[in-house]
């Protein structure tokens, strides 16, 4: 069957979350007095992104809600065990701020979405909220890009749940072998569409990062996206672009 879809991961696949999220924690430290707390700005983001993965890690198991693995963020980055939720909240909106001042697209994601218009629909698999990326998606001018965004937090299932890449090809109306699935994480992203049955395209843009899970296509920047769609690719068949 032709690949008549394509859905998307967000986070350092369309958008830049990775320079986003070190930039505005950086100027958010800067502002609450913190910017020599934790040593250099990459030791700083390194603390944040361990507390970030243990707590995204008990709200996609179902231990904890959406905003309380938000708040247990910030506590264990602070070290503040005590702090309340509003407390809580509230720092992490200061960060969010900084944050969103550093939203940016990564240079190649508008000319592919170009290309593919008339070829083929949109869609967005997302492991964050609607609550988060619909904002998100409308600031960056891609919402309406895409016609469907399915969420984890509303979904109740995260990727690599084959259960969400399932879900987000029955949002469009499409069996999983007529629908592709891009982002940029090996396991998450590309290891979860191949086993749902969608082709599995890993964007591996800094090059490095090893073969990857078999029986999908790894890509080193968007622009080689086309080329490979158009190619007569099935899912379990190994892309020449390696």
């Amino acid at each position: 069957m032709p690949i008549r879809a394509v859905l998307w991961d967000i986070d350092d696949t369309l958008f830049d979350y990775t320079g986003a999220d070190a930039a505005g924690l950086a100027r958010h430290l800067r502002d609450e007095g913190l910017g020599d707390r934790y040593g250099t700005p990459a030791e700083a983001l390194a603390l944040w992104r361990k507390a970030t993965e243990l707590h995204w890690g008990r709200f996609s198991a179902g231990e904890v809600t959406f905003q309380g693995q938000r708040q247990d963020r910030v506590r264990d980055f602070l070290g503040e065990p005590a702090l309340t939720a509003a407390e809580a909240d509230a720092w992490f909106e200061r960060y969010v701020g900084h944050y969103r001042a550093a939203w940016t697209l990564f240079p190649d994601v508008l000319p592919v979405l170009d290309a593919l218009a008339g070829s083929h629909r949109h869609g967005v698999l997302s492991n964050s909220s609607e609550a988060n990326q619909d904002p998100k998606l409308r600031h960056l001018g891609l919402r309406d890009r895409f016609e469907v965004l399915v969420c984890a937090a509303e979904l109740g299932v995260s990727k690599p749940d084959t259960a969400a890449f399932l879900a987000a090809c029955a949002a469009l109306g499409l069996p999983p072998a007529e629908v592709a699935y891009v982002g940029d994480q090996p396991e998450i992203d590309a290891r979860g569409a191949r086993d749902a049955g969608l082709t599995a395209v890993w964007l591996d843009r800094d090059g490095r990062r090893g073969p990857g899970p078999g029986g999908v296509h790894r890509i080193e920047g968007l622009g080689q996206l086309p080329g490979l769609l158009a190619a007569d690719t099935r899912f379990g068949a190994r892309s020449g672009i390696r």
